[in-house]
């Protein structure tokens, strides 16, 4: 990433599509990573303020739609994938490295799904592998909303890892992913992971249709505790706004049944309705504006 603090904009999501291009050509594996200050502090507000602005909807929705696109095609591959976050990977910087085959991190990550803060919810695809490593969490008989919980949590109040360990508690790195200590040898670690997965033998991933939701029980359940939040003056009448929002995406939607098996697509639609409804929220829209003046969240 060669951006202004490696923001994520269109240029960018064209270049990782030409490199799988390129990679399906040419390479045996892709490494994402950047030389800047932090890996990537997400997507690029100016210029989500400005189609929100001038109600470029269609255009806002075609954007969403190619984010997600490019993560499925880098969790897709034929050719592995390592992705090597370090510093702070926020938003769609969290959100890319979360489809790669690998994630080879440095110790020192500041990692996180943080578009609540303002007023968003992430839409790349970053609820949907959550909702993913939650199942994948899940002890024999265990229901899912337990082991949603957490992620309605720490994705409703931004939370950050301070470190890779931590990211690692969160979910964002699964059991297999690997922690880099040295900052300067971090591309070389991950390049080194990327051919051991080539030799390795290693199989891409296939679209998912068993991801099991809560559906409206689970969903229930999350609206009360944001509604006891709300109450007790934790949270702001747009914090809970974006995180009913955010609980109906996590849930799975309106379904009736429990523990009801979704697509990964069907996830993908749910973030970019919740997305694009959020946008036309005006407190986001101020939110997003304070963000881009001060470099700090609003709490309206």
């Amino acid at each position: 990433f060669h951006s202004k603090m490696n923001a994520i904009g269109p240029d960018i999501v064209g270049m990782l599509r030409a490199g799988l291009e390129e990679t399906a050509c040419n390479f045996e594996a892709m490494v994402i990573a950047s030389e800047g200050a932090n890996f990537s502090v997400g997507a690029n507000l100016m210029l989500a303020l400005m189609a929100i602005q001038s109600e470029e909807w269609e255009e806002i929705d075609l954007a969403i739609r190619q984010f997600q696109g490019v993560n499925m095609a880098i969790k897709y591959s034929e050719r592995p994938v390592v992705a090597a976050p370090f510093g702070m990977a926020l938003g769609g910087g969290c959100e890319i490295p979360l489809h790669a085959a690998r994630i080879c991190a440095h110790a020192e990550l500041y990692m996180g799904l943080v578009e609540a803060g303002v007023g968003l919810v992430p839409a790349a695809g970053g609820c949907k592998e959550m909702v993913i490593r939650a199942n994948e969490a899940l002890l024999p008989g265990e229901d899912v909303f337990e082991a949603l919980k957490g992620v309605f949590e720490q994705t409703a109040f931004a939370r950050i890892s301070t470190s890779a360990e931590e990211a690692r508690r969160y979910r964002f790195l699964r059991p297999a992913d690997s922690i880099s200590m040295n900052r300067e040898r971090l591309v070389a670690d991950a390049k080194k992971l990327a051919l051991e997965l080539v030799r390795g033998g290693c199989r891409p991933a296939r679209p998912r249709s068993d991801i099991k939701v809560p559906g409206e029980a689970g969903l229930a359940k999350l609206k009360m505790a944001i509604h006891l939040a709300r109450e007790a003056d934790y949270i702001t009448d747009h914090d809970a706004t974006v995180a009913r929002k955010l609980a109906h995406v996590l849930c799975g939607g309106n379904l009736s049944s429990t523990n009801a098996l979704v697509t990964e697509q069907y996830l993908l639609d749910l973030e970019r309705e919740a997305f694009l409804s959020l946008c036309g929220e005006k407190k986001t829209q101020e939110r997003i504006a304070h963000t881009l003046k001060t470099g700090k969240p609003l709490r309206n």
